[in-house]
């Protein structure tokens, strides 16, 4: 169900807004980080509430052996929750399956646009697709209906927008008149 300001509400009674979200997709050393990571101070400075969310497709641990926090979830908790002064972080352990996204966008505070950096078969989140010269693999955007752009470093033929993936301040426009964050 959407609200007329075109955000994600739950159907039930629960009054949590799903915050406005952009995906972008490709392949290894595309580039998604980096364009990333130049749009969100781009959003930040127009007073947008920013988060991001990133899939990754290898095992990872933020914790290390031996820690505190370590040695709970070794024991058999199922979350822990790490705080300092400056930030926290909460761990979940996802034995039997991945969490969904919706279950992840959930987690999240309040905010104006979430970033997500891969994730490219969940969900039906507008997505960009980042491409470079030196990528070689076929586009994913011929069978991904929620491609919306092509954010590259050269010309491709398409008739989605193909954007300047050197030109962040053009691409976060793009984004921000698509989502209607303006």
């Amino acid at each position: 169900m959407r609200s007329e300001s075109g955000e994600q509400r739950p159907a039930s009674g629960n009054q949590r807004v799903v915050p406005k979200a952009i995906g972008f997709i490709g392949y290894s050393n595309t580039g998604k980080t980096t364009l990333i990571e130049r749009l969100i101070p781009l959003f930040a400075a127009r007073g947008l509430r920013v988060s991001a969310i990133k899939h990754a497709h290898h095992g990872f641990d933020m914790d290390r052996p031996g820690k505190d926090s370590y040695r709970y979830r070794e024991a058999g908790a199922g979350q822990v929750l790490i705080a300092t002064d400056e930030r926290w972080a909460l761990l979940t352990e996802t034995p039997r399956r991945p969490a969904p996204l919706d279950a992840l966008l959930a987690q999240l505070a309040p905010c104006d646009l979430v970033i997500i950096e891969g994730f490219k078969s969940e969900g039906r989140i507008p997505r960009i697709e980042v491409r470079r010269t030196t990528n070689t693999e076929p586009p994913l955007f011929p069978g991904d209906p929620n491609v919306i752009a092509i954010a590259a470093d050269h010309a491709v033929e398409t008739s989605l927008p193909v954007l300047d993936l050197n030109d962040a301040a053009k691409i976060a426009a793009f984004i921000v008149q698509h989502l209607h964050l303006a």
